[in-house]
């Protein structure tokens, strides 16, 4: 019915329109636009194309949009927008687990919406990136289905939004406001990040040309050798250790004369290194106010200081804007770029393509030469990672008046390849190759018609309906192959004669193929409504129906209603007082639906081809047989599955005093996430693992606060002052099935408790004798560990249920993985000719499970599972913990002494960074170039990133933590950066 009644409203605004003269609204090119940042300017403005095509402009009330200092945050070499955005907007956390160039971030704003249990789930709680109004598609996390190891996605895994050069980009808003979210749709469920480029100019020819060179700075470590490791294990032998033990003793330890493994330790010469990184980019501009243009170009080499990493990027955009009309604007862009990576050679990663783990007895050497030689054959491999985008829009708007109607044809598209092969000689006899090509394709159609009615003096009256088509396009095609002919032939070649069937029948190797894709549509229309009162009240609703492909027969749509209402305060109450300048208070309600990244679900109950085993699920093939199952293992997909949802609320306040010198926003938020799917176990003899199940509710509140101030304003000498806060509280509030709790993998969630708690004991020291371990007065027997009886040398677990068993049922939820508390705080002075300015991040309140310990420690085990566990990295040869701080547990013990899940590994990841130091020098102002009439800026600067960090995390860097709170100590170092460049307009 609510359809219908837009459709109506949509046909009847098309047909009834009057010539009323109105008021127009800031013209824009890209759909919803005016809604976002909402400032009306005159008809001259709009006469000039420039301002008619993309404009610069900030929201009213900082709450509802959050703006980045782009100058400012380009004078450092920040390669993807999560980097850029880091520590800048209250509510947003980025998480950068590695320093490798080009790797996977992630950006959440005010809290998780759902528990993280591996790393795909991380990528449906992204904000969406709009550039220029076009959303950018996202990697889809489906390709993990086929993968035994979830470490990194395969293929080339670059973060696609490393792809976009700050030099071109004039504006960066983070939205956060329910009801401008709602506009945006589904899409932007998750908040939304609103970039805009650098437009072209009306009138006049401008030339830019900006670079910088850098040196990223080798990390400092304690490198050791096996008598550091020997050491190590000496009072664990000589307190606990058998004479089997002594006998069974690790083989590369014992000969204390072999310079391979008792050598000096200098691996780290070829590991970390000083590394050069470099741009330059050029801007051109030109055109008349009927019709004009802008081309930028650039080229990117970004380095990590660690394992030879780098990223080589090279982007191009060309934008056009026509007139031919005094009503007609047409406005088209197309950005392309390309992005060649370099990634990391850690055997674990290898391994886990490869499926394939040799015999790990021997680890790598710390000697120099030995670590080179491992090089030398690594430089047999090939491991290509590309990555290319296309991106753009063609428009045209019509000024109509009294009304204006916008339509647009928007795409996005990437593709990444990788080829890989390892020789023989890194996989004891046995060659692997590999080949993957996948793309992600939007294509959306975007319809906006909007009126503006005054009605009266006072009393303003805006209209808008608007529909959308969104196509979007996941497709992978992959194939590993094992035991070539020879590590020669590094791909699979084919032989035959194709009229006899067999042209494409492999020579030697043993191939896998794995093809998949996810089409999905998005069909959307709404309708909205907006009345101001003067500039005292505002107040604005909006409706929408959304339709999904991905959903369920039935359920395939979903109506959502938001809200907003604005009142300013200052005109209202304090018109003439000069102390405030501005007191506005917002209002903002909305739902929004949250559409699934997997088709599966709209399939409801379904069979699969499964015809793997246990240690290898995904093989698609057994014996050259394929089998039909129904997902016993994956999870079974039921009936009458709705929409997710999400509904936010936000009450917000903002002001400026003493002129506009200090001003400052408050928002408080309530976000409730509801109805989501989550895997639920179920009872063995229905044959199916878990069922998903819909019911998952999580709520966020939280706090954002900004203030910004002048504190000096003198002819010669400003300072200027940024601070960002955010709090945030998350809470379970449902689960499918009205359960109060439910346990995943080593994960417990229950109903009011935190969704990102860990489960873990609750270690009290140590059992030094065997008559300190508790007896049961009951059965006269001591304290079990899980059917085990405790002895000295075993750690004093809490039994909390006093049972003197001590199992899951004595396990604790304690510490969260994401921080309570987030900010920044930035600072420019400005002297003469000089300027200054620092930015200082922080995240607190956030703790982390160190598995990089626990393995350590745990070498026992470790070394006896040869599981891609055991792997021992050539940075394993390094001080990474200070062995006084866990007891010395007795190794051998089958409880596992050292075991990840206890608050003994449980450290506070609490930081603050000293993020980037720049002295700039304004060279326009000096002599030499006051004479140069064709320069009208030239600008050097020099710029020091990653300084310094406070933190009391025993690990390499609290911020290089997995996104579940883990700690693996496989994030390469985020490195110390230092760069000089310069700036130069004609």
């Amino acid at each position: 019915m609510i359809r219908i009644i837009v459709v109506i409203i949509y046909v009847a605004l098309l047909s009834t329109f009057s010539s009323t003269k109105v008021q127009a609204e800031a013209s824009y090119t890209t759909l919803h636009y005016s809604m976002l940042f909402r400032q009306d300017t005159d008809d001259t403005s709009q006469k000039k194309l420039d301002t008619m095509v993309i404009a610069d402009r900030r929201s009213m009330v900082k709450g509802i949009a959050d703006s980045l200092n782009v100058k400012l945050s380009a004078l450092s070499p920040n390669l993807s927008v999560q980097q850029m955005l880091k520590g800048n907007i209250a509510g947003l956390y980025v998480q950068e687990t590695s320093g490798e160039p080009g790797t996977e971030q992630s950006m959440i704003i005010r809290g998780l919406s759902a528990p993280v249990f591996n790393k795909n789930d991380i990528y449906s709680q992204q904000p969406t990136v709009y550039v220029n109004g076009v959303p950018m598609i996202k990697d889809n996390p489906f390709v993990f289905d086929i993968q035994k190891y979830g470490f990194n996605r395969i293929g080339p895994a670059t973060n696609l939004l490393a792809g976009i050069d700050i030099s071109n980009i004039n504006s960066i808003e983070v939205i956060k406001d329910p009801a401008a979210l709602a506009k945006l749709g589904p899409n932007a469920a998750n908040g939304a990040i609103w970039i805009t480029t650098k437009a072209a100019k009306s009138g006049r020819r401008d030339l830019s040309v900006n670079s910088y060179f850098g040196m990223v700075q080798a990390s400092n470590i304690s490198p050791i050798n096996a008598q550091y490791e020997n050491q190590f294990r000496k009072p664990f032998y000589q307190k606990y250790g058998t004479q089997d033990d002594y006998l069974n003793y690790v083989g590369y330890l014992r000969d204390s004369t072999s310079l391979e493994y008792y050598g000096p330790a200098q691996w780290g010469d070829r590991y970390y290194k000083n590394t050069p990184i470099y741009s330059v980019d050029l801007g051109l501009t030109g055109g008349s106010e009927r019709a004009n243009f802008r081309f930028f170009g650039s080229a990117t080499r970004n380095a990590g200081n660690s394992d030879d990493t780098d990223l080589k990027r090279y982007s191009m955009s060309f934008q056009v804007n026509m007139a031919p009309l005094s009503w007609v604007t047409i406005s088209s862009m197309v950005n392309v770029g390309r992005m060649d990576r370099d990634r990391n050679r850690n055997l674990r990663d290898r391994f886990a393509e490869t499926r394939y783990i040799p015999d790990l007895y021997n680890p790598l050497s710390p000697n120099i030469n030995t670590y080179q030689s491992f090089l030398n054959e690594y430089d047999k491999a090939i491991d290509d990672n590309r990555t290319t985008q296309a991106q753009g829009y063609f428009a045209v708007k019509l000024d109509l008046k009294p009304f204006k109607f916008v339509s647009t044809l928007n795409f996005d598209y990437s593709e990444g390849v990788r080829d890989a092969f390892f020789p023989t000689t890194l996989m004891e006899g046995n060659n692997f190759s590999s080949s993957y090509i996948g793309y992600n394709q939007r294509f959306m159609i975007n319809n906006a018609l909007n009126y503006t009615k005054d009605i009266a003096e006072n009393h303003k009256l805006y209209f808008e309906v608007g529909q959308s088509v969104q196509d979007d396009r996941y497709r992978y095609n992959y194939a590993n192959a094992y035991n070539g002919p020879n590590d020669f032939i590094k791909v699979n070649v084919v032989e035959g004669d194709p009229d006899k069937g067999n042209y494409l029948k492999p020579v030697g190797y043993l191939v896998y193929r794995y093809t998949d894709q996810i089409h999905s549509r998005l069909f959307s229309f709404y309708a909205s409504a907006r009345y101001s009162y003067k500039d005292l009240l505002t107040f604005s609703a909006l409706i929408r129906d959304d339709g999904s492909s991905n959903s369920q027969p039935g359920n395939r749509w979903f109506v959502s209603p938001s809200a907003n209402a604005s009142w300013n305060l200052k005109n209202q109450f304090l018109k003439d007082n000069s102390l405030f300048n501005k007191l506005r208070m917002d209002v903002s309600w909305s739902r929004i639906g949250k559409t699934f990244s997997d088709d599966k679900f709209a399939a409801g109950p379904q069979y699969r081809v499964n015809a793997g085993w246990t240690l290898e699920p995904t093989i698609p093939g057994y014996n050259g047989i394929a089998t039909i199952s129904r997902p016993y293992s994956s999870g079974w997909v039921g009936y009458d599955i709705k929409w997710p949802y999400t509904d936010q609320l936000n009450i917000g306040f903002d002001g400026a005093i003493l002129k506009n010198r200090l001003s400052a926003s408050a928002t408080f938020y309530r976000k409730d996430d509801k109805r989501m799917l989550i895997n639920t176990p179920l009872p063995a003899e229905t044959g199916f693992a878990s069922q998903y199940g819909s019911g998952l509710a999580v709520r966020n509140i939280g706090l954002d606060l900004g203030i910004q101030g002048h504190i000096i304003m003198k002819d010669n000498f400003n300072w200027e002052s940024g601070l960002n806060f955010n709090f945030n509280k998350n809470k379970l509030t449902a689960l499918p099935n009205g359960l109060d709790e439910l346990i995943v993998g080593d994960r417990k969630l229950k109903v009011g408790e935190p969704i990102d708690r860990f489960w873990i004991y609750e270690n009290q020291g140590i059992y030094n004798a065997n008559s300190e371990v508790p007896i049961d007065p009951k059965t006269n027997k001591a304290l079990t560990f899980e059917g085990t009886t405790l002895k000295a040398g075993d750690p004093k677990w809490k039994d909390n249920n006093g049972d003197f068993v001590i199992n899951s049922d004595d396990k604790i939820l304690a510490g969260n993985s994401m921080p309570k508390f987030t900010g920044g705080w930035s600072n420019q002075f400005r002297y003469g000719k000089f300027d200054l300015s620092f930015n200082i991040v922080y995240a607190i309140g956030q703790k982390a499970l160190n598995q990089s310990a626990s393995l350590q420690y745990d070498f026992i085990n470790r070394e006896a599972a040869n599981d891609i566990n055991s792997v021992r990295e050539i940075f394993s040869w390094q001080v990474t913990s200070d062995p006084s701080k866990y007891a010395i547990y007795n190794p051998w013990s089958s409880v596992v002494p050292y075991r990840l899940e206890q608050d003994m590994f449980l450290e506070n990841a609490s930081y603050a960074k000293l993020r980037a130091v720049t002295v700039g020098f304004d060279l326009t102002k000096t002599s030499l170039f006051k004479r140069k009439s064709s320069i009208k800026k030239a600008y050097v600067y020099v710029t020091g990133n990653n300084l310094l960090t406070v933190t009391s995390f025993s690990g390499s860097d609290p911020e290089l933590i997995e996104y579940n709170g883990i700690y693996s100590g496989y994030g390469l170092a985020i490195p110390r950066t230092y760069t000089l460049g310069i700036k130069v307009d004609l």
